[in-house]
């Protein structure tokens, strides 16, 4: 249990980290926020994955692990947004 909790923390961070270099200009998120959405875009790309049958194939899993960097990038890209209007005042 304590170990899936830590791959996912570090997989989550791994992905956040990949999003955040994909994504052009600079994201002010802090890097608690990027690691959430890392683990978040990991879980949902594993089930999308799931539900396409490419989740578990021979080798590496490209397909996967491509699904939750898109999905990790995409949720960088939406939630720097939101974080970065917090702090503006109109």
């Amino acid at each position: 249990m304590i170990w899936a909790i830590i791959s996912s923390i570090i997989i989550g961070l791994i992905l956040g980290v990949v999003a955040r270099l994909i994504l052009p200009g600079k994201q002010n998120i802090p890097i608690w926020l990027t690691i959430v959405v890392g683990i978040v875009a990991a879980f949902i790309g594993n089930w999308l994955a799931g539900l396409l049958g490419v989740r578990v194939t021979d080798g590496f899993d490209w397909i996967r692990h491509l699904i939750q960097v898109v999905l990790a990038v995409i949720g960088i890209g939406v939630v720097a947004g939101v974080y970065g209007k917090k702090g503006v005042r109109s």
